[in-house]
This record gives C-alpha cells, structure tokens and sequence, in this order.
C-alpha cells in the first residue's frame, strides 16, 4: 500500500496549468505560489467567491461576468456568480479555422474529420433548422444517437439557441428511451438510422414507432444516417414530420449570433441510471458546467489548445458531455463508436497512437480486461503524444494502477476519477502536482470540500465512511424535472446528513489525501452489523486465473446478512470444492475472516447496467425476492433468471 508510482518532475509542473493558475491568483489575488496541491485546495475552499471567479478569468471564458454569490445553509438555494450571462455554445465554438476539431472513428475503421470552421458551418445549418421549424429557449431536443459527429454539432445548435439538450445511446432499448424521454415531453427527436457493435448492424429506426406512438410531444424527427453509410428510409405518419440530415446539410451557413442566457439557465438533462427506481430527469445549469469542466480539464488533467482528447464513451453517459466540453479549451476531441476490442484487443491502444491522444479516457473495467488478457501495450505502441490516463465508472485497483505503469507507459500522469451523472463532474481526481499513488485518487477538485463521514457524521480518516461535499459547488444540479419544491432532489442527495451533499458512495480517504472508493454504499456489505466494502473482495478475487468476472452481494439471511460471491469462470475451468477453499483462503488473508463468502456460486454472466458497471443492488432484490423497480435500465437484463430461486441459497 501507499506505492508510489510516479511523481512529474520539477520542469512538468513549472510549464503546468496548474502553475500558471498559482501565477494568476498571485497577480489577482494576493496569492502566495507553492506548488503544493493541498494549500492551493484549501484556498480554494475556503474562498469560494474568488475561486469561481477566478476560474471564469482564467479560462477566458466568454460572457459577462457579474461577481455575486449567495450562499445558504440549505445548499440547494446557494447561487454563483447571479446575473452572469454566458452561452455555453460559444465557448465550446472556440475556433474558427481550418485545424482539425473533432476525429470521428467507427470500429470498423471508419474514419472523418470536422475542422473548426466546418463545426461552426454545420451547427449554424442546424440553428438554422431551429429558427424554421420553432426550437427555441427552453424547448427539450431529444438525441438517440451513437457516438458522432453529427451528435456533437446537434448538442452545440440546441445549447446555441437556449434550448435543452437530452440524450440516450442506441443501446438503450425501446422502454428505457421512451421512461426517459416521455418525463420531459421533446419537441424534437434527433435519432441515428442504425450502429453497429462488434460487427453486427442493429437497425434504430424500427424502433422508432413505438417511441412516436408512446411520447406524443415528439412532432418532428431529424433521422442522421451512420458516417459512411447511405440513409435508411423511413415512413412516417401525417403527425409527425420527418426530416433527414442531408436536409439539414443543404441550408445555408451563417455566422452564428450567439444569445446570451443566464448562468443557472438549462443546458441538459441527464438521468439516473434506474436501478433503484424510475431514471430521475437531472437537469444542470449552463454556466455551472462549463465553469466545472473548465476547471478539471484545465487544472486537474492539463488539458492545452490543440491536445487530442478521447473517453472511450456512449452519448448516454455523462462522460460524454464532459468529452465534448474539452472544446472550450481549444482541444480537439476524438469520438469512437462500437467494440473497443473489435477483431483486436488492443483496438484503443492503437487508435491512441495513430491519433496522437493526448488524454486517454477509458473505464476500470477495460484496463482490467487488457490486464487479464496479458497485453503488453509499451512493446507496441510509443504512444509520444500520451500525457494523461483518466479511470472512472469504477474503482481502479491497485493491480490495474501497476498494469497501467510496467505495461502500458512509465512516464504518465495517472489519473483516476471519481463524481457522477448527479454532478456531471468529479468529486476527487488527480492533479500534476501530487505523486501518483497504487490504488488512490489523488485529491479532491478544487473548490469541492470533499469529506467522508461516519454514520454520525464525523469526519474520519483511513477508515470507509460515505462520501459527502460540504458545502455548494456550482454543477450542482439545477433540478430535477417535475419535482414540485425539490421533494426528490433533497431526498436523493440531502437526506442522511443535514445540509450535506450525500453522494452514495463508500470511500475512506488516506493520510496522503488521496481517496479509495469501494462502490455504491447502498450495495454494502453489513454481515453481523460490520460495514464492508465489495471492493475488497473483488480485489481478491479477480487476480484468480480461473474467474473472468464476478459480482458479490448481501443476502438478507437467518436475521442477519450473509455474503454471497457469484462468478463466471474462465473457459476450462470449473467449480470445485477445491477451488471454493481456494478462493475463501485467499479472502482470509489478504481481507479479512468477515469477508469471506457463505456461498460461492458459478452464473453465466453478471448484470450491468448500459453505461458497463455491474448492479449489485438488482440482483440482492432479485435473489430475495424483490422486484427490480426499472429492469429496463440493465444492458443485459435477462441474465437476471439465473440468479432468481436458486436453490443454492434456500440453506
């Protein structure tokens, strides 16, 4: 434990980002430069007035600036920077010329580029579409489309008009688009004519006349053919007009007027992932994203004009708005859709190194499957252009943190990062100036006075406790759609400690200051009332050859809650007593005798949800008999059978 990785050198962090912000604060604010992350993190905090503002002239984003602040113990009624005025299109639209913007990459190997003047050109057509057809401030644009272009120009046009951005990818099936998007009543439906994932072409527009006949607002439909691909042809009935993207392309272009909107105006909806009931509609605040983004791209993951940024991404996740967001910092993004491992494993690596990635964002999970697989990426790939690794959607473990050094690059900036769709932002992350540590996160954000809390509400440290935000930030969500006086939204985030944001995970933060999550604390583990977290069985367990994947729960058992371990095995493998004594050795020493299952069981695959995280909390219902509130929210949902009656658990 506590391993250092990797520290950036002196001349790093002396052409830093960060360094450069010290050097501001100095000429602006009477602050004094140290290069050390945890004073410039409590300045922050402890000035949030000039910290926000600060991050407003910084970044040199566009709009007026008003400098007044409200800040209330009920943080939901905390306001920043009130009366400002900002158009979150404008920002992103930061060029524009003839260098690249946005690469587009399909896993076949399809590839397009948009240049900056190219992404002004189209999202002006599409402004122009708005202006006809009346889409205006404040209208909901609905998008069910993969990860392109064409998506990323849609988004720039509607938050240039005012109105409000809401997305889902093409894996989402017909029930989980319509649950969505019929609680906010779209005028509009963007949608892609098909996609493909690992090789198969999976036709979207047959699923659209259900989604008509169900969400009734809907009553016009913008249809955007797959890049390189011709259209595929739709009948519509009289109700609903249908329009294709080359209807689009053939308006003129005009330099676009933008109008300024308030800073708390509406910019997207974004939604729960549904596990623990109906997608709650998240709606977030223009002026308190881009401030946010800005702030973590810039200080937290050295984002600079003319970088290649990637996250590996679906549009329904809100990774990918904060992928888009990196072009208000004059970067370049690269979008991918499909397989990640499409006829190649090492299919990301190898897009890095041709596109000169200079941040590559990918999920846990993913490095964990490379590592699995044994590559060794640093014998193939130089991957020069490489300064950041980012992690998120789960925790990273420590073997992951160490893969990511001896196989893929030694001299990189680590990066893994922990917020949420809540937010659409990070609580804790890295920063250039703090070494690398196996298994942390590195800090909190600035300006986000992260804790942990026990079950009193104390603060605790090297011990698991709920993570929990202090105090108001400005990404905080704006509202939830259709919440009368905020019934869901304190309910979500504000009901176990007074006044505190609860964010739902388990974490214990370290004396270095860095933090471990070990997943969703309503997934904890409490077997004779002692708190623990999945994670450390998991950490356990993956490093056996014979287990590919595996997810462990709490069952309600005997007045008390026993632990259950389900797993998929390895080809060739199977489960024997031998193995199961194996396993809960293992478990006893390197976690603890409390951690080791009661039931070790063999399943076919394990549930997750759409955007790949596994949902311990659907199959504790399913195995104790409960119904799962929102099934449509799972990928793979019908996985779910295997677990439900089995005998094993009925002794």
């Amino acid at each position: 434990m506590n391993k250092k990785l990797w520290e950036a050198s002196k001349a790093i962090k002396n052409k830093s980002n960060l360094f450069r912000y010290e050097k501001f604060l100095a000429q602006n604010y009477n602050y004094n430069i140290s290069q050390k992350y945890h004073k410039l993190l409590k300045w922050s905090i402890a000035n949030p007035s000039n910290f926000w503002s600060s991050i407003w002239d910084f970044t040199k984003t566009k709009g007026k600036k008003n400098f007044k602040f409200k800040y209330s113990k009920n943080l939901i009624n905390s306001k920043f920077l009130i009366g400002s005025k900002l158009n979150f299109a404008e920002n992103l639209l930061s060029k524009n010329d003839n260098t690249k913007a946005i690469t587009f990459i399909s896993e076949n190997g399809y590839r397009e580029i948009r240049t900056w003047s190219q992404l002004n050109s189209t999202a002006s057509k599409i402004i122009e579409f708005f202006k006809i057809n009346k889409i205006k401030k404040n209208d909901r644009v609905a998008a069910y489309l993969a990860n392109t272009i064409e998506t990323v120009e849609s988004f720039l046009a509607t938050a240039s008009v005012g109105a409000i951005w809401s997305s889902c990818s093409p894996d989402f099936g017909i029930n989980g688009v319509i649950e969505r998007f019929i609680q906010i009543k779209p005028k509009l439906l963007i949608i892609s004519d098909r996609y493909y994932y690992n090789g198969k072409e999976i036709n979207v527009l047959e699923r659209l006349p259900a989604i008509l006949k169900k969400i009734k607002s809907i009553k016009k439909v913008i249809i955007i053919n797959y890049p390189g691909k011709s259209f595929i042809k739709f009948k519509s009935s009289n109700k609903v007009k249908i329009f294709y993207w080359k209807d689009i392309k053939r308006l003129r272009s005009k330099k676009i007027v933008f109008n300024k909107f308030d800073f708390d105006h509406e910019l997207a909806i974004l939604y729960s992932s549904g596990t623990t009931g109906k997608p709650k509609c998240i709606c977030h605040r223009a002026g308190g994203v881009l401030l946010q983004h800005l702030k973590e791209h810039q200080l937290h993951c050295e984002i600079r004009p003319g970088d290649n940024v990637f996250y590996f991404t679906t549009c329904g996740w809100m990774m990918w708005n904060w992928l888009v967001s990196s072009l208000s910092s004059k970067a370049s993004i690269v979008l991918f859709d499909g397989f990640p491992m499409y006829k190649k494993n090492d299919l990301l690596l190898k897009m890095a190194e041709k596109e000169n990635v200079t941040l590559f964002g990918i999920s846990a999970k993913y490095i964990d499957s490379i590592r699995k697989l044994n590559l060794y990426p640093k014998l193939k790939y130089r991957l020069k252009k490489l300064k950041t690794i980012c992690s998120t959607g789960s925790p990273l473990s420590e073997d992951s943190f160490n893969y990511i050094y001896k196989k893929i690059k030694k001299n990189i900036h680590l990066a893994s990062i922990s917020g949420g769709t809540d937010i659409v932002s990070c609580f804790i992350l890295g920063n250039i100036y703090s070494p690398v540590i196996s298994g942390q996160i590195q800090n909190n954000g600035l300006g986000m006075d992260v804790d942990v809390f026990d079950e009193n509400g104390k603060s605790i440290n090297n011990k698991k406790g709920e993570l929990v935000c202090k105090s108001a930030f400005p990404s905080m969500p704006k509202k939830f759609w259709n919440d009368r006086k905020n019934i869901k939204y304190k309910k979500a985030y504000f009901n176990k400690f007074k006044n505190i944001w609860h964010h739902g995970d388990y974490a214990e933060r370290k004396n270095s200051n860095g933090y471990i999550i070990y997943g969703r604390s309503d997934a904890t583990l409490n077997p004779g009332g002692v708190r623990l977290g999945t994670s450390e069985i998991y950490s356990v367990v993956e490093k056996f050859k014979e287990i590919k994947e595996c997810i462990v729960v709490g069952q309600s058992w005997d007045n008390d809650i026993r632990i259950v371990l389900f797993i998929v095995l390895n080809k060739n493998y199977k489960l024997e007593q031998s193995l199961i004594q194996k396993i809960k050795k293992r478990i006893r020493i390197e976690a603890s005798p409390r951690h080791i299952p009661s039931k070790i069981i063999k399943v076919s695959d394990i549930p997750r949800t759409k955007n790949g995280k596994i949902v311990e909390l659907a199959v504790k219902n399913i195995i104790e008999g409960n119904k799962i509130k929102n099934i449509q929210a799972l990928a793979n949902s019908e996985v779910l059978q295997e677990y439900k009656n089995l005998k094993e658990l009925k002794i």
